[in-house]
């Protein structure tokens, strides 16, 4: 099953720069990650690569105001994340967490339609415009046919496609994506982030936090690189993801050579 492109009905509000400025980042009392400087731009498909517990999922929580730093602080457009509303910042990032609870009982349409609750007040209640949102949702993750279902019901990989579902009918111009191929197989993996390169196409701005070098090479216009809490390098693909960088940060033996498919960086272990 193909997945397709959403329409490009992006929120009114303007693209978010999102950015950290001497941010550190812990919990309870123990340091995750100090001194990160790190800049979004605007429009890019950017992901964060590194090894396991380096801060990538940490960064990305406290890109979406989930924690707060320890020290810096989180700009979205010039201004510090901790001083906007809530609704606003709902409005104008959406967030696909690494593990998703629905509630009990729920259908795969009601739960795709609480991606709208941003755009709900008082005055303005479910509308069509909501109703459009939600069904190019479900259609742009190829999950039309579970709509009437329970989300208690799907496989793994059909809930973690609602979930990105959840997050289009948000219409966020700024999505982050916390490794979101998560429980899929490789054909629906590579149809996700065909889905995601298509968004950054029409002017959203994508951040994904990967496992996957070769993937997130291959579709992303910008990586950022971690170890052990620091941004190691951050640019392009073909200037991050070298033979020598891969094996000082993942001590992974390789050589890089181009993809034949897609002339990006393409990682093989030694």
């Amino acid at each position: 099953m193909t997945l397709t492109s959403a329409p490009s009905t992006l929120s009114s509000i303007a693209q978010a720069k999102l950015a950290t400025r001497d941010v550190s980042l812990g919990y309870d009392g123990r340091a995750v990650a100090e001194h990160l400087d790190v800049e979004i731009p605007v429009g890019s498909f950017t992901v964060v690569v590194g090894p396991n517990a380096c801060g990538k999922s940490t960064l990305l929580r406290a890109l979406a105001r989930l924690i707060r730093p320890t020290q810096g602080e989180v700009l979205l457009d010039g201004k510090a994340i901790t001083a906007l509303p809530t609704r606003e910042i709902a409005r104008r990032l959406g967030l696909l967490p690494q593990t998703s609870i629905a509630p009990d009982g729920i259908r795969v349409s009601d739960l795709v339609a609480r991606g709208r609750h941003p755009h709900q007040t008082i005055l303005r209640q479910w509308s069509t415009s909501d109703q459009a949102a939600v069904t190019a949702a479900l259609e742009a993750t190829a999950t039309t046919e579970l709509s009437g279902r329970l989300v208690d019901e799907l496989s793994g990989g059909q809930r973690q496609r609602v979930w990105v579902a959840m997050l289009l009918a948000q219409e966020s111009p700024t999505m982050l994506l916390d490794e979101p191929t998560t429980f899929l197989d490789i054909a629906h993996q590579y149809e996700l982030l065909r889905l995601f390169r298509r968004l950054h196409g029409e002017g959203r701005t994508v951040v994904a936090v990967l496992h996957d070098l070769n993937q997130a090479a291959r579709f992303a216009d910008r990586i950022v690189m971690m170890r052990a809490g620091e941004v190691v390098a951050a640019g392009a693909p073909a200037e991050v993801v070298t033979a020598e960088r891969v094996e000082q940060v993942f001590g992974l033996p390789c050589t890089v050579i181009p993809d034949p498919h897609s002339g990006t960086p393409l990682v093989v272990p030694l």
